[in-house]
């Protein structure tokens, strides 16, 4: 373009933009709101992908020796390349004790130190469970005595500096109120004489010999911390142990994977075994939310600049018949475009900072959310990401001018577009219906996909849609609306392109709230419902096992019910994929009044056996498996089994998609003690007791009453399966009535709260877009309604007229919405639950009050800015 076409686009773009201040106010602050919120999710994900796990126990170690807490699989689509997929895992991967040895000869090492770690139980009603170490690993942090000695014999004890003694654990507890205080020496915790305090975090440590006997897996040890030469470099020292373990041939003792040499940041992994597997799915969770976002924003952006462009046309015809160009036009509407998006991407930016920072501090300030040692970190160089995702937006914006600003003969209804619209429901029913064959996220994927599809069609077929509503809605506006009414449907009928622009974001924010809101009280209530079906049990206790609980009077079954994680390998829709997934290990003899899975096929009873599986309906399904066949899959540790299926059952929702015996989970878990035992009590012959009635004797507290403080608790120390009774005191009922079994997916709160938080913000972002372009409409049709005042109508008919189309607006909008969301969310439903999606009516409630208002307003604002003259 030559330098006077040049000036003269930019004259253009500086006139139209002081001219049209108002119609641009409505998209400034849509892509304000759409980069605050790509902003805080661009950091987000940056703080994620840096994330690391805090390095504690191990900070003077140079070197950490530790088993592969990844698995690997390798397959090949066909028609692909090979691909490798990940998945952490939750249970300690053990090193044998033969790479001590191993290590201690290698240059340059001037220590190579086992670390046990195991849990340390208390044997008083109440009490809670500490860490266990041997004290010789707590050089490698390094930890020191504060006072006192180290311990010599397995009975006594070195307490870390945050420890505190609890009611009950012996003389460090306030005398008057049996509150918890900081240990003494001489006092007594978890059966131990505390003969040392150490600096450093909560830990119990103990003598090499009583750490190694008490974690319970002999030959192996946790990890090795090398401790370094003065002088040799770290990545010298790392690769000559690197060396030393692959001539020794050494490997873990689950999967048979080479041992790690582990340095910087990747030591936390050795310590924080939870911190890599949430990072890995929280950084899942940010980059689907993140697409989802950008999708909306195409949306929101491109409606907005293609009214607040197409309401023009009549001025881009003028300058055309003067002597412009329809590149020069578009030009210039382009770079007006730009200098509105421009200054609001940088605003959003700058709201998008302290949006990351309050979402992370929230994270922080919840015990539990966020796994221990997780570290978030925040640099300040990464907080330029927001500037990125500024530039993102405003050429996102930039993008839609070349097809807003086409010949208004061409825009609107054109073939093309309706082609298009069409092709694109299709694709949503399609996508919703390849969801209903499929289970777990491949579901999930499909049902998101099948939602956002339909949408877009809808907003290419707007124009249609508001000419079917207005045909449907005709007689009944010009029958019982009067003259307004009258109007209304003239209206509609003679501008369905406009109405169908005000629909588009209506449909939008609909279907967008009832899917995000559907889907997850749909799969909670299913799973609520399963749980309390599944779980028949009269009692409930913890801190003990099921072996001590079946010799207390009155007591029939007794169950013990461990929770780890397994690995399954499967391929979903062509695709390979590793799935974490939680399990229980239950004992098949007392699941008799314990624990009703719903088996639809099998018997439980072949639980009795180790090698066997019992196995949720879907997946069985997915897998094709049946009693009789076999599954593979890696255990807590990485441990590959192949198990045989000896039953299938259907409250999977509730119990997860394996149930394995005891025996089978408890060598392969870091500690192999039960959440809780569910118990079945006793009968009375001749009679049919209901749950909650007559506790057995000797528990000093009927079930579901109010029971001591601390009731819950009652194992000795070290206590697990196998253990001899007499050896504590007696076991007491949790109080108050059974809670339901169910498991929780690894990392579900995490997610829930950061997926709560950015689906928030995308609806405000929706009903933000509704908002404005009614407002844009409304500001377009100023003259219309002034020529309306100036024939005779009235302010009272013109209001009534303003009602009538938000009422056309909210009734369409919301049942489109409501279609549209139906289709992927029964699919969605009746794959993972078998039934219908649900929404509580308070849900229902709001969703539908927070379109009408803002749909109200949208009209109102603009259309009564300025009175009419009559």
């Amino acid at each position: 373009m030559s330098p006077r076409g040049n000036a003269a686009v930019r004259l253009l773009a500086a006139r139209s933009l002081r001219t049209h201040r108002r119609a641009w106010a409505a998209v400034f602050a849509a892509v304000a709101v759409t980069s605050a919120l790509l902003g805080a999710l661009a950091l987000a994900i940056g703080s994620t992908a840096l994330g690391h796990a805090r390095v504690e126990r191990y900070a003077d170690t140079a070197v950490v020796v530790a088993g592969d807490q990844e698995v690997r699989w390798t397959t090949k689509p066909w028609g692909s390349e090979p691909t490798t997929q990940r998945a952490h895992l939750t249970e300690r991967v053990g090193v044998p004790e033969a790479a001590v040895a191993v290590l201690r000869a290698v240059p340059g090492v001037r220590a190579a130190v086992p670390d046990h770690t195991f849990a340390v139980r208390e044997g008083s009603p109440g009490d809670g469970v500490h860490e266990g170490r041997s004290w010789d690993a707590a050089r490698l942090a390094p930890y020191r005595l504060t006072e006192g000695r180290e311990p010599r014999t397995g009975s006594e004890t070195v307490l870390g500096g945050g420890t505190e003694a609890r009611p009950g654990s012996g003389t460090g507890t306030d005398p008057g109120t049996g509150a918890s205080a900081v240990p003494r020496i001489g006092d007594t915790v978890a059966g131990r004489t505390v003969v040392g305090i150490a600096d450093g975090p909560a830990a119990l440590y103990v003598t090499a010999a009583e750490a190694g006997k008490r974690a319970g897996h002999p030959g192996t040890v946790g990890a090795v911390g090398v401790l370094a030469e003065p002088g040799v470099p770290v990545d010298t020292l790392h690769a000559r142990v690197r060396a030393a373990l692959d001539e020794a041939g050494l490997k873990d003792t689950a999967s048979g994977q080479p041992l790690r040499a582990l340095t910087g940041d990747g030591r936390g992994g050795a310590e924080h075994l939870a911190a890599p597997p949430a990072r890995t799915e929280l950084l899942m969770v940010l980059a689907a939310v993140s697409g989802t976002v950008v999708l909306v924003a195409l949306l929101v952006l491109g409606s907005l600049v293609a009214q607040a462009l197409g309401q023009r046309a009549a001025e881009r015809e003028l300058l055309l018949s003067v002597g412009a160009t329809p590149r020069q036009t578009r030009a210039a509407a382009g770079r007006e475009v730009i200098r509105v998006a421009g200054p609001a991407a940088l605003l959003g930016a700058l709201i998008g900072a302290p949006a990351f920072l309050a979402l992370w501090s929230a994270l922080r300030g919840r015990t539990g959310v966020v796994p221990e040692g997780l570290e978030l970190p925040s640099p300040p160089w990464l907080f330029a990401a927001v500037l990125v995702t500024a530039a993102l937006v405003t050429g996102l914006a930039r993008a839609v001018v070349p097809f807003a600003a086409r010949e208004q003969g061409r825009a609107g209804k054109g073939t093309a577009r309706r082609i298009s619209g069409i092709a694109l429901l299709l694709t949503g029913v399609m996508s919703a219906g390849a969801g209903a064959s499929q289970g777990g996220a491949a579901a999930s994927a499909a049902a998101g996909a099948a939602t956002v599809t339909l949408v877009a069609g809808c907003a290419l077929l707007g124009p249609w849609l508001a000419r079917a509503a207005s045909v449907v809605l005709d007689r009944p506006l010009r029958w019982f609306g009067g003259a307004p009414g009258r109007l209304v449907a003239a209206g509609a009928n003679a501008h369905s392109r406009r109405l169908g622009a005000a629909l588009a974001p209506v449909v939008l924010v609909t279907a967008f709230a009832l899917v995000q809101l559907s889907a997850g009280t749909t799969m909670g209530r299913a799973a609520d419902a399963q749980a309390r079906e599944a779980t028949t049990a009269d009692l409930a206790f913890t801190g003990t096992t099921a072996e001590h609980v079946r010799k207390l009077p009155g007591i029939a079954t007794a169950t013990d019910v461990l929770r780890s994680t397994v690995v399954l390998a499967r391929t979903e829709l062509g695709t390979p994929r590793l799935d974490r997934l939680p399990v229980l290990g239950v004992d098949a003899a007392g699941l008799t009044g314990t624990l009703d899975p719903g088996v639809v096929a099998g018997d439980l009873a072949g639980l009795a056996r180790t090698g066997t599986v019992a196995v949720g309906s879907d997946t069985a399904v997915s897998l094709d498996v049946r009693p009789g066949s076999t599954v593979e899959l890696r255990l807590g540790d990485g441990t590959p089994r192949r198990l045989r299926v000896v039953a299938v059952y259907e409250r999977s929702l509730a119990l997860g998609e394996f149930l394995l015996p005891k025996a089978e989970l408890a060598p392969h878990m870091s500690d192999p003690y039960p959440s809780r035992v569910l118990a079945a009590r006793e009968k009375p012959r001749g009679t049919d007791a209901p749950a909650g009635t007559d506790a057995p004797a000797g528990t000093d507290a009927p079930a579901g009453t109010d029971a001591p403080a601390g009731a819950g608790q009652a194992a000795v120390d070290g206590a697990g399966p196998g253990t001899g009774p007499g050896t504590g005191p007696v076991p007491r009922p949790l109080p108050g009535p059974v809670v339901p079994e169910q498991v929780t997916l690894p990392g579900a709160e995490l997610n829930g709260i950061v997926s709560a938080a950015v689906v928030s913000a995308i609806g405000g972002l929706t009903l933000l877009s509704v908002l404005s372009t009614l407002t844009l409409i409304g500001a377009g049709r100023r003259g219309e309604l002034r020529l309306l005042g100036r024939v005779g109508a009235s302010a009272g008919q013109l209001r009534r007229t303003l009602g009538l189309e938000a009422g056309f607006l909210v009734v369409t909008g919301l049942l489109v919405g409501a279609v549209v969301a139906a289709l992927p969310l029964t699919s969605f439903a009746w794959t993972l639950t078998g039934g219908l999606p649900y929404l509580s009516p308070v849900h229902l409630g709001l969703i539908a009050g927070a379109v009408a208002v803002t749909v109200v307003v949208g009209v109102f604002l603009p259309g009564t800015g300025r009175r009419p003259r009559g």
